[in-house]
């Protein structure tokens, strides 16, 4: 079994701080979800939100895209609320796209994938809340 370990908190820190452009996958309209609030909170602490959504227009104000791939602009980081089984094909596309960071939130562990990513070059983060990290960080 790989033990699959975060990159140091400094590296961390500095990653989210000052606020950058974050494509959230799996960015939920409903305000009861945990995605929409946690992106919703970096919103309001100026992050630009790239919501990657199907079957929405929008969310949280921005345009929202049905996939990764049909973006048309560079992400700072690509944050992930989905099922650890369904990281497959957003690994495959922050390949393709040479996104520089992935960011799997609380819960979605999948250390294949994540192994994958940092293969090819991606900083990974799994199984931490960017949202609870940079509250902590950004004082």
């Amino acid at each position: 079994m790989t033990i699959f370990s975060n990159p140091p908190v400094e590296v961390l820190r500095q990653m989210v701080v000052p606020p950058r452009t974050l494509a959230v996958v799996g960015l939920s309209p409903n305000p009861a979800r945990p995605s929409h609030g946690v992106a919703r909170a970096m919103q309001r602490f100026g992050f630009r939100i790239v919501p990657v959504r199907p079957g929405v227009a929008q969310v949280l104000g921005e345009p929202a895209y049905s996939r990764l791939e049909d973006l048309d602009q560079p992400v700072d980081i690509v944050v992930v609320f989905r099922a650890p089984d369904l990281i497959g094909p957003v690994v495959d596309a922050c390949i393709a796209r040479r996104d520089p960071w992935l960011w799997l939130q609380d819960g979605v562990v999948n250390v294949a994938e994540a192994e994958r990513a940092r293969a090819a070059g991606i900083q990974v983060v799994m199984d931490r809340c960017i949202w609870r990290d940079y509250v902590q960080w950004r004082t």
